[in-house]
């Protein structure tokens, strides 16, 4: 029950942003799949005990390599495709605990969150771009070859 509710939550996340981003109708859902994708393997990396920086560069790489296929297959710019299925990826909950922590002068929770959050942050982008460094290298060799 509780994968399901985070299954269509993160559909949910996902469509909403893509609205909000006046993503084209036509992608809507396939950026409801794509944030619900990343978010599955991310939720089910945690549960299964991998710590949640891992999880999110992996999840983000999937994300990434999925954006990269819906691009070529529907002839639009990944970017509309991985903008909103990250979302449901993104520490917001956590950097404002930090900061609600700062501000109640709790500072050895408030660190500990910041920086969970800043890594979190960190390994979404690295994630991204080590799905952009190998969709470039197989491009690369695929032009050698011809």
């Amino acid at each position: 029950m509780v994968i399901a509710v985070h299954i269509v939550m993160s559909f949910i996340a996902s469509v909403s942003f893509g609205i909000i981003f006046s993503v084209p109708k036509e992608s809507l859902l396939k950026c409801g799949f794509v944030g619900m994708v990343g978010w599955m393997i991310y939720f089910l990396m945690t549960l299964n005990g991998v710590d949640a920086v891992p999880a999110t560069v992996i999840a983000a790489f999937v994300i990434a390599v999925i954006s990269q296929i819906y691009a070529r297959a529907y002839r639009t710019p990944s970017i509309v495709f991985t903008v909103a299925g990250i979302i449901p990826l993104v520490p917001g909950g956590m950097a404002y605990n930090a900061m609600r922590h700062f501000v109640q002068n709790d500072y050895s929770t408030a660190l500990n969150m910041a920086a969970k959050a800043f890594m979190i942050s960190g390994s979404i982008a690295m994630g991204l771009v080590f799905s952009e460094v190998i969709n470039e290298l197989i491009k690369n060799k695929r032009s050698v070859k011809l």
